[in-house]
């Protein structure tokens, strides 16, 4: 008799291609039919764009010294803003996430014959396209209250993008990690809570230089702001230095810990 062969690598990769993009569709379609939440999120870094800029924007650009006024203090707020509009959409991402192994779906796809991977490649693909879409909705905001990036090239502004899109796949891979260990989508939101938090922890609405030096350390020493900086720099044509290396070392090394994480959950055994 004969025994049965595993499929030719060409055929694995066109399986797990075509399962990919099938979950991808399934989130995207989620997305589109629950849109509560995503807008939701999107009005936390809105709301706090327009309160800084109308309500306070003369006095922090006062008080950094830069003598601008309200569209100096605009042009320093945008890339902090859009990082954290990042975070605020992978809080979606935990949650659905979390959803999907609840309500028992997860089991379901674990009885059928797809690319197992392919389950978690969907999320992620998606949440990047969602963030994406996000930074795209806040930017246009940012724009018409008077942002504008005249000193930036066209490489600084393709490299600004590329900063954004690693962003939002390294705190994706986090956030996906977090749905898989939460127990309820309430504890997933929570528990993802601090990928929004973290940046008013950093240098988005006022300059290292400008803090106290108790909380200097903190606001130093993080992911967001370095990432803030280096994008900072990219949209206003200025220089980034050490932010750059930094910021591209903290987005491969959440993605690497984020993706490790996740598939080790995800291909645990169901107690």
């Amino acid at each position: 008799m004969s025994t049965p062969t595993a499929p030719a690598r060409p055929a694995r990769i066109s399986l797990a291609v075509r399962d990919s993009s099938t979950m991808l569709r399934r989130n995207l379609l989620h997305a589109r039919r629950y849109p509560s939440m995503t807008l939701n999120l999107l009005l936390t870094p809105v709301m706090l764009l327009l309160l800084f800029v109308y309500i306070f924007g003369d006095t922090m650009s006062a008080g950094m010294g830069s003598g601008g006024g309200r569209s100096a203090y605009l042009a320093y707020l945008v890339p902090g803003i859009l990082l954290m509009t990042i975070g605020g959409t992978t809080i979606g991402t935990a949650v659905s996430v979390t959803m999907d192994m609840t309500e028992g779906i997860i089991a379901r796809f674990r009885t059928m014959a797809i690319h197992r991977p392919s389950v978690l490649v969907g999320h992620v693909v998606g949440s990047v396209l969602q963030c994406v879409l996000s930074v795209v909705l806040v930017g246009a905001v940012a724009v018409a209250i008077g942002f504008r990036s005249v000193d930036a090239t066209a490489l600084e502004w393709l490299a600004a993008l590329g900063l954004l899109v690693l962003v939002s796949l390294a705190l994706t891979w986090i956030a996906v990690g977090m749905g898989l260990s939460s127990p309820n989508p309430e504890a997933a939101g929570n528990n993802a809570m601090p990928l929004m938090v973290l940046p008013l922890l950093s240098s988005a609405f006022v300059p290292l230089d400008a803090m106290p030096g108790w909380f200097r350390p903190v606001a130093e020493y993080q992911p967001f702001t370095p990432a803030i900086e280096t994008l900072r720099g990219l949209l206003l044509g200025t220089g980034i230095g050490h932010n750059g290396w930094l910021a591209v070392a903290w987005c491969l090394g959440l993605a690497v810990l984020g993706c490790f994480w996740s598939t080790s959950k995800f291909n645990a055994d169901p107690k």
